[in-house]
């Protein structure tokens, strides 16, 4: 029996056994369920500021999860091994929500003030993520979510009830970059206009040479997200070559600054990343 996933804009019609687009949503018995729930391939205590999470409180540090799969096609992706992987050809071991939130709270100790949810993109797995930040927040924990944004906006909203801080990729403002990454910009932008007013947001932008690393881009994306809020943190990154994306030089840490100049005309936190 075929079945539709309704999680992201890929709306994978699927028959019986057929997996997704993203590699972790699998259709049994008519019906989508998460191929990763549960299935952790990395888990870390992290500085928050690795998030990167610049104002949400600094200093501390926070348990990072992280599973397999993911639902855009990055070619430049720094996670490949995991975010491209279907679960059968990387290494994954069993860590359920009460568990996960137990490790958390014995952590705190160290530094620890929750979950976040991290490495692939997490909301491929998202009953998974849901579930956990649902217990986590019931146990005094918070919960923080690092994510390109594509997700439908059903599923979205009722997991902000959840969630204390996001970092959410604007990869570009062009939908030709978001074709080339498989995803969707306007899905992307509704996400982000939800979430603002309901938790912390700070965004990145990871700057490729050629691609997305003119200045009136970066003028038109820093000036819509400062029609949201002028106190939004962007963190400007530079890019490195990586998976199939290795014909592209570093980008010149003089772009990276000139864009953080850019984008301060109209926000008032800038952070420049990977200079």
């Amino acid at each position: 029996m075929r079945a539709a996933c309704g999680l992201c804009h890929h709306r994978c019609s699927l028959e019986e056994g057929g997996i997704g687009f993203c590699r972790a949503r699998e259709n049994r018995g008519g019906e989508i369920v998460s191929r990763n729930y549960g299935k952790l391939t990395s888990l870390a205590l992290d500085p928050i500021e690795k998030k990167p999470l610049m104002r949400f409180f600094p200093g501390s540090r926070i348990l990072s999860a992280g599973s397999f799969g993911c639902n855009f096609r990055c070619p430049f992706c720094q996670n490949s091994a995991i975010s491209m992987s279907c679960g059968d050809d990387v290494r994954t071991f069993d860590c359920q929500p009460g568990e996960l939130v137990d490790r958390a709270l014995e952590l705190r100790g160290r530094g620890n003030i929750g979950i976040a949810y991290t490495y692939n993109e997490p909301l491929v797995g998202y009953e998974y993520v849901y579930d956990c930040a649902k217990l986590a927040r019931s146990r005094g924990l918070r919960n923080v979510v690092v994510t390109n944004g594509c997700i439908n906006g059903g599923p979205f909203d009722a997991l902000l009830e959840h969630i204390d801080a996001m970092n959410i990729d604007l990869k570009s403002f062009t939908q030709r970059f978001y074709s080339m990454v498989r995803g969707d910009l306007e899905t992307v932008k509704r996400n982000i206009a939800a979430a603002v007013p309901r938790c912390h947001v700070e965004l990145t932008t990871l700057i490729i040479p050629g691609e997305n690393d003119s200045e009136e881009e970066m003028d038109g994306l820093s000036a819509w997200v400062a029609s949201l809020s002028p106190d939004i943190p962007l963190h400007i990154s530079r890019f490195f070559p990586r998976h199939e994306m290795q014909n592209k030089p570093p980008t010149p840490v003089k772009t990276v600054y000139d864009l953080a100049g850019a984008a301060r005309k109209h926000l008032r936190y800038v952070y420049t990343g990977n200079c």
